[in-house]
């Protein structure tokens, strides 16, 4: 696990990880251990949720090259987290129907932070999600 300030002086954990649905656990652990340094453990289960779907995502439509789970602390009491693929194809939301196993990561992670959205990269492109806390310790 990567940890340290960025650049602009925000803090941040990060971790390069196989693009398989089983790196969930790994980023989930990553998720929780950042939240809870930074005193915004209210966000563990959420952000536990967010990086799953995110990760689940990559893992369905990028040809097995390795991902990088971010974790940065923007502002006080904002959480980002991201998932950079070596993928150009952008995620795009789906109407799934009742019966339809997938389809509803994007939606869920729509549900549950207060903004997300995807930036274009040259090597690929990253998908992140922010939550905010009411009251970081």
């Amino acid at each position: 696990m990567n940890t340290g300030a960025h650049p602009r002086g925000h803090p941040g954990y990060s971790e390069t990880l196989p693009c398989t649905a089983a790196s969930a656990e790994v980023a989930r652990r990553l998720v929780r251990t950042a939240v809870c340094a930074w005193g915004m453990d209210s966000l563990a289960d959420d952000g536990a949720l967010v990086v799953t779907e995110l990760v689940a995502n990559a893992a369905q439509h990028t040809e097995g090259r390795p991902i990088r789970v971010m974790v940065t602390c923007p502002a006080p009491g904002t959480v980002r987290i991201s998932v950079v693929d070596r993928s150009q194809v952008r995620p795009r939301p789906r109407r799934p129907g009742l019966d339809d196993e997938r389809g509803r990561g994007l939606a869920l992670v729509s549900s549950l932070t207060d903004c997300w959205g995807i930036d274009r990269m040259s090597s690929g492109k990253r998908v992140w999600g922010e939550l905010t806390c009411e009251a970081p310790r």
